[in-house]
């Protein structure tokens, strides 16, 4: 961890700078993208449904991605960690579980999708709660298994921000890892394209499917793919032949993943895109409860 004054090891004063305006500008626009869907949701009647929720699962953990990144940018910019080591795990935890919540939430949204599209039984507020909870709880299970001692939470290599500690190539961080990765990434994700392909094979017969089934999988694929790469880099090989720098390229990918969200599944979706046209418009609104 950089000391106040100092420049982290491996990283020049532009450099800093720069990761802290990228991180500043991609927390800002997930945060306000996703706080937007969230009050589109609460306003919006139309949007309480339950294939909604599944959405809204997805801007809530989102947001907490972005603000995650924002404490992050505030760190980088101060080139130091300021909250300490209990400030660390903080972080870390809740930087993890919105993660996970996150990808969950896509994989719920593509079964959800699937379900409400291809059967001939349509998503229910059971099921879609039920699903939502489980999303969550699960989430912070897995998040909080570090602070208990499998796995660990520390510094990533600017020293600015706290992540799972890729640095200990011992067997609490693989066995934490590998388990973790499988039913948090490799599920998910496994859950999101078949539902996708279904839904193309199905759907793709009478025409073209009402929402876009390739985006979803790619997001996950490309966003996360990067960090579970380094991960998987650092469980079998010695990590620090990677520069430091290179070790922060996935962080800076993954978090550009809650503004490709909100794009594809807040402002991708005609009845959403139309909710947060009537919250940004409120003439619109009151000829709508005239209506």
């Amino acid at each position: 961890m950089a000391e106040s004054g100092t420049l982290p090891t491996g990283f020049g004063e532009l450099e800093v700078l720069a990761v802290g305006t990228v991180l500043l500008v991609e927390a800002l626009s997930g945060l306000s993208l996703n706080s937007l869907t969230i009050l589109c949701f609460c306003k919006n009647p139309e949007l309480r449904t339950p294939s909604h929720l599944l959405v809204l699962s997805l801007a809530l953990s989102d947001s907490g991605i972005s603000l995650n990144a924002l404490m992050a940018a505030t760190s980088s910019l101060l080139r130091r960690w300021p909250y300490g080591s209990e400030g660390c795990q903080v972080h870390g935890f809740q930087g993890f579980a919105t993660v996970l919540a996150s990808i969950c939430s896509s994989a719920a949204i593509a079964w959800g999708r699937y379900h409400h599209y291809c059967t001939r039984s349509r998503l229910d507020w059971n099921t879609a709660v039920s699903l939502v909870f489980f999303v969550w709880l699960s989430s912070a299970f897995w998040a909080t298994l570090p602070l208990l001692g499998w796995g660990h939470y520390d510094h990533e290599p600017l020293g600015t921000c706290c992540t799972l500690d890729y640095s200990r190539r011992d067997r609490n961080f693989t066995s934490f890892l590998f388990t973790m990765a499988f039913f948090n990434f490799l599920l998910p994700l496994f859950i999101t394209v078949i539902s996708y392909r279904l839904m193309e094979q199905k759907l793709g017969k009478t025409g073209r499917p009402p929402v876009n089934t390739v985006l979803p999988a790619r997001t996950l694929l490309l966003g996360w793919g990067p960090y579970a790469l380094l991960y998987l880099y650092a469980a079998v090989a010695d990590v620090t032949s990677i520069s430091p720098k290179l070790q922060m390229v996935p962080a800076l990918i993954a978090k550009a993943v809650p503004t490709v969200n909100a794009i594809n599944y807040a402002l991708g979706s005609e009845m959403v895109h139309r909710g947060i046209w009537q919250c940004l418009s409120p003439q619109k609104r009151e000829r709508d409860r005239e209506q």
